[in-house]
């Protein structure tokens, strides 16, 4: 079983998602930003994606600038405590499967969760080709 952290209006984890059904899985979707997040979800999901809190902060496109999160010297407790109250915080998509846990961005980090690759030829967003006609990675 495959579950995706996603945020549907994110065009990286939209891809993502494709991706994992392209590859035949039927994926758990959890919309973060609807259900948030509980402290031991993302300590858990940080221990085994070998992420820290400052590692997996969303910098863009979030209140972390105006939260001081981006000063140096923020302790990993002040930002796990920010995104359980703004779970916008947390990057996504964040992908858990039999083959583990990862941050996948950029979005093709998700081939490496999946047991069979989408058919190829497969493109990311941008177009860039990440499967070629013989269901090869490239790159």
């Amino acid at each position: 079983m495959i579950v995706i952290h996603h945020n549907p209006d994110c065009g990286t984890s939209r891809n993502v998602l494709a991706t994992i059904e392209a590859g035949g899985e039927v994926p758990v979707v959890i919309e973060y930003l609807k259900e948030g997040w509980t402290r031991p979800q993302l300590l858990g999901l940080f221990a085994a994606a070998g992420l820290t809190p400052r590692s997996a902060l969303r910098e863009t496109k979030s209140p972390a600038k105006e939260l001081g999160l981006l000063e140096p010297g923020v302790s990993d407790e002040v930002i796990l405590e920010a995104m359980l109250e703004h779970p916008v915080l947390v990057n996504r998509p964040i992908v858990c499967g039999p083959k583990g846990v990862r941050l996948c961005r950029p979005s093709e980090a998700v081939l490496d969760l999946l047991e069979t690759l989408p058919p190829g030829p497969f493109r990311k967003e941008d177009g860039e080709l990440l499967i070629d006609e013989n269901g090869q990675r490239v790159g």
